[in-house]
């Protein structure tokens, strides 16, 4: 297993009903999630609604999370930017918090060209060599694909250790996987390719779902590497509806949907995520409902 597992979750902000970041549910919110399936939560990232969030908030959060699961768990900050100045102090704001790891998403809306990603992800990741780095590539967001071949590059970097792949491109993973080291790991960044990806050499997912059945992603995983791709297939085509409907609207609001719909406490999303809620429920409910999520 890898140095973060297999289940990685990236976790929702809480927020009370004034907005403000609730610290309070987060704590209790991340040992739930570590107690069924998750061996890292990825604190800060897009489901966690990094953009409308203030460092401060980021680091009071990194902090409550890593209390709530020391020796349980590992907590990676996103603490990516598309200034790479500011992801360099954040980077290494976060390593002297003696966190495990951080995710650096592609600089997003400047949109730079292959080398200026490579000298972007190198120079963060030189900045604070002893806190491993995760790649974080996810065009749909972003505006710019982090090509295979950056990835190559990019993997001889002694802390680059990850590449969280939500292209959607399966050929793009492969050539990754066909041309980096074995112990660079691929984490699949939408639940619903998970096990294809399994199949094409990665090694778990940074995943959204997770909040709802963790232990259910951890049992296919573990499956396919056992050889049970039967039983692993089975586990995803069970739960391939909820794949699909927690990216019904842009996440997380699907997410902090089903959550609140289970009983937590997790608000809303910040302005400007915001849809049709009763839609949002109407599509989760009998997917939730199905799967024994919903309390009777």
């Amino acid at each position: 297993m890898t140095i973060f597992g297999r289940v990685m979750t990236a976790m929702i902000t809480p927020f009370d009903p004034e907005g403000a970041v609730n610290y309070a549910i987060a704590e209790t919110l991340a040992a739930h999630l570590v107690a069924h399936g998750t061996d890292t939560l990825v604190v800060c990232g897009t489901t966690g609604e990094s953009p409308t969030l203030t460092w401060d908030e980021e680091y009071h959060l990194f902090q409550v999370v890593q209390r709530a699961v020391t020796g349980k768990a590992k907590v990676v900050a996103g603490t990516g930017s598309n200034s790479t100045h500011e992801a360099i102090t954040a980077t290494q704001k976060a390593a002297k918090l003696g966190l495990d790891g951080t995710l650096q998403v592609v600089p997003y809306y400047n949109k730079p060209p292959q080398e200026g990603l490579y000298q972007h992800f190198r120079s963060i990741a030189e900045a604070s060599p002893d806190l491993p780095l995760i790649l974080y590539n996810v065009p749909g967001r972003t505006g710019q694909n982090l090509a295979a071949e950056t990835v190559v590059r990019l993997a001889e970097v002694a802390n680059i250790v990850a590449v969280k792949e939500a292209s959607g491109n399966l050929e793009q993973v492969s050539q990754i996987r066909r041309s980096t080291p074995e112990d660079f790991c691929i984490y699949s960044g939408d639940d619903s390719l998970t096990l294809p990806m399994l199949a094409v050499g990665a090694q778990g997912v940074i995943s959204v779902a997770s909040h709802l059945v963790g232990d259910a992603l951890q049992q296919m995983i573990q499956s396919f590497e056992q050889g049970q791709v039967k039983t692993a297939a089975e586990i995803h085509l069970r739960h391939f509806p909820l794949f699909k409907a927690l990216f019904s609207s842009t996440n997380p609001i699907p997410v902090k949907a089903a959550l609140r719909m289970q009983g937590w406490d997790v608000g809303q999303t910040r302005l400007p995520l915001a849809d049709r809620l009763s839609s949002v429920q109407q599509t989760l409910e009998p997917i939730l409902s199905n799967l024994g999520l919903l309390k009777s």
